[in-house]
């Protein structure tokens, strides 16, 4: 019998401690909690969890690297632990998934997943005077005018001014409104739209779900929709852009949370994302209902935009602001500026180019906004990148929408 095969949704990276070397393994999806340390003798071994290598190959392989006649036990040691971790896709996976699809549907809340380190503080007057220094520095002034913002969704520790910019544009009449946040669905599949009834929770307090427009979209935007879909159980591109809006406008702000899976299939085999006719459905609903709705939405786009260096895959270790991030910025721009002129088409062009080698996490809820809100005109309040980590970088910005 084959191996199963190890999910391709995991996440590795080297191990932190010199003392304990090896290659961390873990769930971005957090299915599961486990976290694995694999030995470097073994790391090698990970290849061969392809659904058709045998356990008696890995025996063989495992004693070529250790020399050791009792390899059995480790080989043994190595399936189990990838098992019970919920790491193949295998039927204890399937059994762990189900389980905590079901335990997020059957919730009445939707819990903070982000609170700590690279998230914000849990205490409530910590974080309002975090939040209060976030602002003191904003430039922009409110303008009535002003129906959308996008705003980045990197921890606000690192795109604070963004943020601030962003949110400061917002008018104080939106307070009434129903927010429709746009956000990046980091985790989902592709060409699909996770929505919640659930409130969002955080140290403010609880959010009010938009109830009549969220079973409008689940009831006439076909089958591209994910009802309670677990991605937002875990996803920051919503609930960075929930703790904002409740900062300024109180805990039970009206929401209407979207989470917008990826446009992959129309970057790499061309055509546009509605040539999709479940991807056209929903766009036509929901723009629709923003016609209807008119002045009673207010529109937030949580996204991020280019990704590049090592942590990305790319051979360059990118610096913000040198070298090729300044190719980067350019090409950023470029593509603002076709949003800022409601140029969809022309938008998506430049994202196809190369296969969208700039790798923008925030194409797919940017393209739907323009989309839903063809009539509004954007303004650049501010462009950032930022190394979110010595080798890597992240660009992302603060536009408002009139």
């Amino acid at each position: 019998m084959p191996l199963a095969r190890l999910r391709l949704d995991l996440e590795f990276m080297p191990s932190p401690d010199e003392n304990q070397p090896g290659l961390l393994v873990r769930d971005p999806m957090r299915y599961s909690d486990a976290v694995l340390l694999i030995p470097p003798p073994l790391i090698p071994c990970l290849a061969m969890f392809d659904g058709e290598t045998s356990e008696l190959d890995l025996q063989h392989a495992l004693f070529e690297a250790l020399g050791d006649l009792r390899v059995g036990e480790v080989k043994d040691n190595l399936i189990s632990a990838l098992d019970q971790s919920g790491f193949l896709e295998n039927e204890t996976f399937a059994e762990i998934r189900d389980g905590r699809c079901r335990e997020f549907a059957e919730e009445t809340k939707r819990w903070p997943a982000h609170i700590g380190p690279g998230g914000y503080p849990e205490d409530p007057a910590e974080l309002r005077t975090t939040f209060e220094e976030y602002f003191r520095g904003s430039r922009p002034t409110a303008d009535d005018a002003t129906q959308a913002i996008a705003a980045p969704h990197v921890s606000p520790f690192g795109g604070w001014e963004s943020y601030a910019d962003a949110y400061a544009a917002i008018p104080a009449s939106a307070a009434e409104k129903t927010f429709v946040i746009l956000g990046t669905s980091h985790h989902g599949p592709m060409d699909r739209f996770g929505l919640t009834r659930k409130p969002f929770v955080t140290p403010y307090g609880e959010t009010l779900p938009a109830l009549d427009l969220i079973n409008e979209l689940e009831q006439r935007g076909g089958p591209a929709v994910a009802m309670e879909d677990y991605c937002h159980s875990m996803e920051h591109s919503i609930e960075f852009q929930v703790v904002f809006l409740q900062h300024l406008f109180g805990p039970q702000v009206k929401v209407l949370p979207i989470l917008v899976g990826s446009y992959a299939r129309s970057i790499y085999q061309g055509g546009m994302p509605e040539d999709n006719e479940d991807v056209k459905r929903f766009l036509g609903t929901l723009g629709n209902l923003a016609a209807r709705e008119g002045n009673s939405l207010f529109w937030t786009l949580g996204i991020d935009m280019a990704h590049m260096g090592r942590r990305y895959g790319d051979p360059i270790q990118a610096e913000a602001q040198a070298g090729e991030m300044l190719r980067v910025e350019a090409r950023d721009r470029d593509r603002i500026e076709r949003v800022s002129q409601k140029d969809a088409v022309g938008f998506w062009e430049r994202v196809q180019e190369n296969r969208d080698d700039l790798k923008w996490c925030g194409s797919a809820p940017l393209y739907t906004f323009l989309r839903a809100r063809p009539d509004l005109g954007g303004e650049l309040l501010r462009y950032q990148q930022w190394n979110i980590d010595p080798q890597s970088v992240v660009s992302f910005a603060a536009m408002r929408f009139q």
